[in-house]
């Protein structure tokens, strides 16, 4: 689990970053961020129960996307508000360095300028 400062403790964070956020989508995961005045970031996950109807394996879901974030923190320094969201069950058997990796990616598309 990430440290209590880089998660939100509010919904008004998140509606916030719902509404004035950019949102980059993936095949399994959408990223949905926006700048905040923090000096730090914070992150949430959100799986649907569309997805998976169990709350066991949401939250699995959950806690494996805030371990790799936890692994990325310190590759990445800049004041975003990020919510991760879930769009497909498969992250639940996914090996972990994949997964990992997939959320690597997303984080990386926030830093590179649009062309």
């Amino acid at each position: 689990m990430i440290a209590k400062k880089y998660r939100f403790h509010s919904r008004g964070g998140i509606k916030y970053t719902y509404r004035n956020g950019t949102t980059i989508r993936g095949a399994q995961i959408s990223l949905v961020f926006a700048p905040n005045s923090r000096h730090h970031q914070r992150f949430s996950v959100v799986v649907s129960k569309k997805i998976l109807k169990s709350a066991v394996s949401r939250n699995r879901i959950r806690r494996r996307v805030y371990e790799a974030i936890r692994l990325l923190l310190p590759d990445f320094k800049q004041n975003l508000d990020c919510i991760f969201i879930i769009n497909s069950k498969d992250l639940l058997d996914m090996p972990f360095f994949q997964l990992q990796n997939l959320i690597f990616e997303l984080l990386t598309r926030t830093t590179t300028p649009k062309t």
